[in-house]
């Protein structure tokens, strides 16, 4: 099984390193405009390969991507000094409109997997751009909130005492600031989270939640600022939605795809748990929020689509 990644920079690279440490398919294609960076990731990792699994790691182009089950995209450009978050995203759509049709027009059957940030935005017009040229809905979905998810369980496992694989909760919504932790719906080992606190005679009151809330909801920043950037998480994340995809696992990931409403804002891209499979995403499933998960879910659906809604109005300065 053949999965292509098109942009070889941290996250893309290290996508393709958790592909070879988990195992995951049996050949690897990485496309970069930067051809001699994407050359050199695939020599390095591919030096990898004997300690790990047997994979074929290796560059190449678009017309590589003939066969990919799968193909995560990583493309974009960085943000120039002085430079507007809007500007920054009108020319990584612009990037994503050469980007979507090229990937499609040599792998037609893949099912398209979007990393490139802001995701949820980029998510939706890679849709838009993949629907355009007559992809089926579902087969385009961002990493979404995978990776905030990830860090809420880490930090309750620390909590309360107990590996993470145990600790079972949803972060939804943005993947950014506005993103909304589930609270009242954790689980671990079975039990509410309130009562396996109680249990255990620990003090998770408002403010230890807000606490592990803001380390969440902050943890890029705070990574960011002590090393550059964020990679091994998100490369691990891509990993596992790539295995869901390839082996038609129905995993229920909080991925982040399109749908035609949200708790009344229509057309926006935010993250939800789906059942993702062979096909990309299966179905999308409503959680029983409390009345104030509610409203922070709809706040953060507004913040998407606000920003949507700005990258659709003309450009006053398309030079």
């Amino acid at each position: 099984m053949k999965v292509g990644i098109v942009g070889s920079g941290l996250v893309g690279s290290t996508a393709a390193y958790a592909l070879v440490m988990r195992g995951v398919g049996r050949e690897i294609v990485l496309v970069d405009k930067n051809e001699a960076r994407a050359a050199a990731e695939a020599d390095d990792i591919r030096h990898a390969v004997p300690f790990a699994h047997a994979l074929e790691v290796r560059s190449g182009d678009y017309a590589d991507l003939s066969g990919c089950r799968a193909v995560v995209l990583c493309a974009g450009v960085g943000q120039k000094p002085g430079e507007t978050r809007l500007q920054l995203l009108r020319r990584n759509a612009a990037v994503f409109r050469e980007v979507v049709p090229a990937v499609l027009r040599h792998a037609p059957d893949a099912v398209i997997v979007v990393a490139t940030n802001p995701v949820d935005v980029m998510t939706h017009l890679a849709a838009r751009f993949a629907a355009d040229a007559g992809a089926p809905p579902g087969r385009v979905f961002g990493s979404g909130t995978t990776l905030d998810t990830a860090r809420f369980r880490t930090l309750l496992g620390t909590f309360c005492g107990v590996d993470s694989h145990h600790v079972h909760g949803h972060v939804i919504g943005e993947h950014g600031d506005s993103e909304v932790l589930t609270w009242s719906l954790v689980s671990v080992g079975g039990m509410s989270l309130d009562a396996f606190v109680e249990l255990r005679g620990l003090d998770l009151s408002e403010p230890a939640r807000a606490t592990i809330d803001e380390k969440v909801r902050r943890a890029a920043y705070t990574i960011i600022g002590g090393k550059g950037a964020t990679y091994y998480g998100i490369g691990c994340a891509l990993a596992r939605i790539v295995d869901a995809v390839l082996h038609d696992q129905r995993s229920i990931l909080t991925v982040c795809a399109p749908a035609p409403d949200v708790l009344g804002v229509k057309d926006v891209t935010v993250s939800l748990p789906r059942l993702v499979g062979g096909a990309g995403v299966l179905e999308t499933f409503p959680l029983p929020l409390n009345a104030t998960e509610q409203a922070q879910l709809r706040t953060s659906a507004r913040v998407i689509r606000g920003a949507l809604d700005e990258l659709d109005r003309p450009d006053p300065n398309p030079g």
